[in-house]
């Protein structure tokens, strides 16, 4: 059995060359080669495409190559976290393409296997899918995505052997197995290095095949920016939105497979008890995802897909990306609970691109809103000053097009019935007259109850 060779960061460093594509594994700065990274950083490398879920906080990972003017290009799927991306972007420092961060897992797993492409819903009708080729499969308007490769690739692992094989911890597969796959060249930065026949083969994430270079790095609370700790998470509360959030979990059931998005649907984690019987999936990489927390941060706790600390629920499993978006695509996640910019009476949902901003953040918004089986949209019925977000026709950017079932507001609860926007529900203390006079959109008025 080979011996894979073990380097320093320095050493891994100098096997790029300006002008070559970087794969970056990680999930925000989960399961980030971040000493890998700061090593180049380090170099007179310049002119390289970066491909990950984002590049990284400012001034760590991706983004310290970023401020060092070393990336041309980079292509992920949410950028917005770093301001220094989103200046970059706006003044031409930086190309930027986008894709939904489905479709970027998918894209390194074909670029791995040695798949030309794939063709997804994920995206279709929406800016995002430009001039991509358009087809109708079984019935439904897809995609085409090509494949994804890189010249070299960073990733993480918690463990390796000598032999290269990869052992990842907790929610840190992410993208990290996908791009193992996905390059020429393969650096894997570890914890650890154990003998040969440590890792039990079944506990083998990463066959050593794919493993060119190990480079052991001690990863600290530092490296791990805004998730080094369940501190630095606070969320926005107050009486209307817990009164969506217990509404929107009156809507699942026991046994439900349940993706939270980002905002308001993160209170409905914190309402759910084992006695509702929900499986919580994130989709970077987990299901059964429990609330978070009192203290500490990611060295000790898997992430959310908000790159929050969260606790394992009994019973819970650990993924990558691919396998992951995988379960959304496929219809296995039963609801997914959304935040939203704007609602139209078409059942599209707008919720990650607003005018005067550029469009660098769709992350898993798209493929969750066009794969899973029911899709509930909460948000407040109107913005602070006073704009409508229920509307006729949405005016923002589409996440997906005809597959929103209910809309929970602060002021009411409106479902598509027989394709119609209808009100089934006024919030406590509001008036039918209050929804009528902030909603232009038509709807259908066929009232139920007044939400408790």
């Amino acid at each position: 059995m080979k011996r894979v060779p073990v380097i320093t960061a320095p050493e891994a460093a100098q096997k790029v060359r300006s002008g070559q594509t970087l794969l970056v594994g990680g999930f925000g700065m989960t399961g980030n080669p971040v000493h890998l990274v700061h090593a180049l950083a380090d170099t007179d490398v310049r002119d390289l495409t970066y491909v990950a879920n984002n590049v990284g906080e400012a001034g760590l990972s991706g983004g310290r190559l970023l401020r060092n003017g070393q990336l041309s290009k980079a292509i992920g799927s949410f950028f917005t976290s770093n301001r220094e991306a989103v200046a970059a972007a706006q003044d031409g420092r930086l190309d930027v393409q986008l894709i939904p961060q489905g479709s970027l897992a998918e894209a390194l797993r074909a670029g791995g296997a040695g798949i030309g492409g794939f063709y997804t819903p994920t995206a279709a009708g929406t800016v995002i899918a430009a001039d991509a080729d358009v087809r109708t499969l079984n019935g439904q308007e897809m995609i085409f995505v090509p494949a994804l490769r890189g010249d070299v690739a960073f990733i993480r692992a918690w463990r390796a052997d000598e032999a290269g094989n990869l052992q990842y911890r907790l929610t840190e597969q992410n993208f990290n197995r996908a791009m193992a796959t996905a390059a020429d060249l393969v650096i894997a930065e570890v914890e650890e290095i154990v003998p040969v026949g440590t890792i039990a083969p079944e506990q083998v994430h990463t066959p050593g095949l794919y493993v060119d270079y190990l480079v052991q790095a001690h990863l600290t609370e530092q490296d791990l920016g805004s998730s080094a700790s369940v501190q630095g998470s606070a969320k926005k509360v107050d009486e209307g939105r817990l009164h969506m959030a217990r509404r929107a979990l009156a809507e699942l059931r026991p046994g439900h497979v349940v993706n939270l998005g980002i905002g308001i649907p993160t209170l409905v984690a914190d309402l759910i008890t084992p006695e509702h019987g929900v499986n919580l999936h994130t989709e970077n990489g987990m299901l059964g995802v429990g609330p978070a927390p009192e203290q500490g941060g990611a060295l000790e706790y898997p992430v959310n897909a908000g790159k929050i600390p969260v606790t394992a629920l009994p019973g819970a499993s650990y993924f990558d990306s691919a396998d992951s978006f995988g379960m959304i695509r496929g219809g296995h996640v039963d609801v997914a609970v959304m935040g939203g910019l704007q609602v139209d009476v078409h059942a599209n949902l707008a919720n990650w691109a607003v005018p005067g901003k550029p469009l660098l953040g769709v992350g898993g918004a798209m493929d969750l809103a066009s794969g899973a089986r029911r899709l509930i949209v909460l948000m407040t019925h109107t913005d602070p000053d006073g704009t409508p977000k229920l509307v006729p026709d949405c005016t923002l950017p589409l996440t997906t097009r005809g597959q929103v079932d209910m809309v929970i507001t602060d002021k009411a609860v409106f479902e598509f019935q027989a394709g119609q926007l209808t009100l089934t529900e006024l919030m406590p203390g509001v008036t039918l007259d209050e929804v009528r006079a902030t909603t232009p959109a038509p709807f259908r008025e066929a009232l139920l109850a007044v939400t408790l």
